[in-house]
């Protein structure tokens, strides 16, 4: 008899602070729980209201976010690095379009499921630790030869329109369920929203 693994659902844009500090999180609290935690990502997409059809980003557009609402977000960032310990080489990531890592990720979970937890996370370290843009073809193809994908598919996935429409209807099946920000955690009908500390992932799923 096969042993059932708890599977948390993660939704998350890499370009989004809160979520690779919710991973760091995350992390630590899966080294202290002595069964194992499948997680099971969903791509959102922080900048849908400013994409344009060919899904670049408008930067005209306004979202409603203005300089204090970004120092704002750089002050809870430095707060929730001191917590978790965790380093990063910038607090936020405005100018990076996150479109392609995901494309790439989202491929790499259906063909290649595996792997795709190392290529999530070299991904969220070429950002937030390298300062790297995952944003750039090259940099992707980089992270992929780095965890053994092969290169040339990850290059034809990122270019593959039919990847990205995929990728779109994740995004409004997110938005269908109720998602409005990122990083979110859904584990057996609760919700943990935001970068939460390791005590609330143990109280979520124990």
């Amino acid at each position: 008899m096969s042993e059932t693994v708890d599977q948390l659902e993660c939704y998350a844009d890499y370009v989004c602070p809160f979520c690779y500090l919710g991973t760091q999180s995350l992390e630590q609290y899966r080294e202290t729980r002595a069964d194992p935690l499948e997680i099971d990502w969903q791509p959102f997409d922080l900048r849908s209201g400013k994409r344009r059809a060919d899904g670049s980003i408008d930067h005209d557009v306004d979202d409603g976010k203005d300089e204090a609402y970004f120092e704002q977000a750089k002050q809870n960032v430095r707060r929730l690095q001191a917590a978790y310990d965790v380093e990063m080489v910038q607090e936020l990531a405005i100018e990076v379009d996150s479109l392609p890592a995901q494309q790439a990720a989202w491929y790499v979970k259906q063909e290649y499921p595996d792997q795709w937890a190392a290529f999530d996370d070299e991904i969220y370290a070429a950002l937030w630790q390298d300062g790297r843009d995952i944003g750039e073809v090259d940099v992707l193809a980089d992270i992929a030869a780095t965890v053994g994908l092969p290169v040339d598919e990850i290059r034809s996935a990122i270019d593959d329109d039919g990847v990205r429409t995929a990728l779109e209807d994740r995004f409004s099946m997110a938005q269908q369920r109720g998602i409005t920000g990122v990083p979110t955690f859904m584990y057996d009908g609760q919700i943990a929203r935001g970068a939460v500390p390791p005590a609330r992932f143990e109280r979520l799923l124990e």
